[in-house]
């Protein structure tokens, strides 16, 4: 592989011919060989846009050259609009303040725009990486307001609509099946009879609620810390910079950002990054309940509870013929598991603030995208491919009643607490119904029973 020679202050540094980065990127390459994990597009992207924008505005407050503008502003939307992503291939497990990814869109951009203006690849004339790309900022803003930028720009076009969807799904289905009546359980025992369609008007409720805690996390995010630069006092940022910028990446994404109220606890502090991780993890509790719930529900087909059936997806078994498994369930257990276990990386990524910096800004930002981004795929497949599909097994829900002890509680308001259990004992060891029994010793009349039991199908 051919390659060209680079420099920064350690030195020169041999960095691929074709690559539009330098040499701080490349040194990052060599340093942090730790995972292949690297950053999502999502966060890529919002580093191109504020380049973008730093750019316009630094042209704006006469700190930067029209004609270096424009090879930049070039450059830096060909980073946003994700025509670069194969340059940014650095770890990230790497220096905490994510300054290596920081440099490594500033290098790229400048190498871009260096090759727009002269048709040379790389290096840093005419447009230097530090003195122009990265003018007025320091990667201890960049960075968290990048998370930021691409944790609410994620929540609202992606994780949104598909949480949309599944609560429209399971709304749906509240409705489609609220006429069945079914028996309820607690502790996996047989309880008081309810309707299928509470049951999944329940899960919708869930979803609702997980879609406003989420929203309530979108004020704390809205706040980024660009304009604080080093370490949140400003140093060799215009005045103006900040604002003027921060107007502009609102205008651009359509999200309300505001400079922070105050930069010290911006750049010092990611406890808006702990928030939004704890309503996502809200949400993959609320998930994993819905999902396992489902997967009992569907539990058979002829040797399990078997109240709804689910959409047939593909063959469950390698040896055994015909049998299908409730993946899409699995599939979103699985994805609650890991958003909980980012849940905890994000929660020590949080704790690593020392003084004016957290230093684990990379773990927290990857953590906290990649939850969004598993939490918006879920939730879209559990509703096309589950939800939307379920129907309800009548007459197994309606079979299951009159077998049920645990309609003794019906007839607590006749005979008392005790005496019910005693019936419910009785039916339990003879294999007689409760109604069996309760009628057998002339304690209660058949229309007496009959009345008591017509609460069942009485709506609620």
């Amino acid at each position: 592989m051919p390659y060209r020679k680079e420099e920064d202050a350690l030195g020169a540094v041999l960095v691929p011919e074709d690559a539009y980065y330098g040499a701080q990127t490349q040194r990052a390459l060599e340093n942090f060989p730790v995972s292949g994990l690297t950053f999502s597009t999502a966060f890529i992207r919002a580093m191109g846009l504020v380049k973008k924008c730093a750019a316009v505005i630094n042209r704006e407050l006469g700190l930067l050259d029209s004609k270096l503008t424009e090879a930049i502003l070039m450059a830096a939307s060909e980073v946003a609009e994700g025509k670069l992503d194969e340059q940014f291939r650095l770890d990230v497990f790497q220096t905490g303040s994510g300054t290596s990814t920081n440099m490594n869109a500033n290098e790229v951009i400048a190498g871009r725009a260096n090759e727009i203006l002269s048709g040379r690849r790389g290096g840093k004339s005419p447009v230097h990486p530090n003195d122009h790309v990265n003018l007025c900022q320091s990667s201890n803003d960049v960075i968290p307001s990048v998370i930021h930028i691409a944790a609410l720009t994620e929540i609202r076009n992606q994780l949104h609509p598909s949480l949309n969807l599944l609560h429209e799904s399971l709304e749906e289905k509240s409705r489609e099946f609220q006429e069945i009546i079914k028996i309820g359980r607690t502790h996996l025992q047989d309880a008081v009879p309810i309707r299928l369609g509470q049951e999944f008007g329940g899960y919708a409720r869930q979803v609702e609620l997980a879609i406003r805690r989420i929203k309530a996390t979108e004020e704390s995010l809205s706040e980024l810390a660009l304009g604080g630069t080093a370490v949140g006092n400003g140093v060799n940022a215009h005045p103006e910079f900040a604002r003027k910028v921060i107007s502009l990446i609102s205008e651009e994404t359509g999200c309300p950002f505001l400079e922070a109220k105050d930069h010290f606890e911006a750049q010092a502090a990611q406890d808006a990054a702990a928030e939004v991780s704890g309503a996502l993890k809200g949400l993959a509790v609320g998930l994993s309940k819905i999902a396992n719930d489902i997967r009992w529900l569907a539990s058979g087909p002829r040797c399990g509870l078997g109240e709804i059936n689910l959409p047939s997806l593909q063959p469950g078994s390698s040896i055994m013929p015909g049998k299908v498994n409730p993946v899409i369930p699995e599939v979103v257990i699985q994805v609650a598991a890991q958003v909980i276990g980012n849940d905890a990386a994000i929660t020590l990524g949080c704790q690593g603030g020392t003084f004016e910096l957290n230093t684990m800004l990379p773990l927290i930002a990857y953590n906290l995208l990649q939850s969004i981004s598993l939490l918006r795929s879920a939730a879209t497949l559990f509703a096309t491919k589950c939800i939307d599909g379920i129907s309800a097994n009548a007459e197994r829900c309606v079979a299951s009643i009159e077998q049920s002890l645990a309609l003794a509680t019906y007839l607590v308001p006749l005979i008392g607490y005790d005496r019910a259990a005693e019936i419910a004992r009785e039916a339990y060891k003879t294999g007689k119904t409760v109604r069996e029994v309760a009628m057998s010793g002339n304690l209660l009349s058949e229309t007496e029973v009959t009345e008591a039991f017509s609460k069942i199908y009485q709506a609620q």
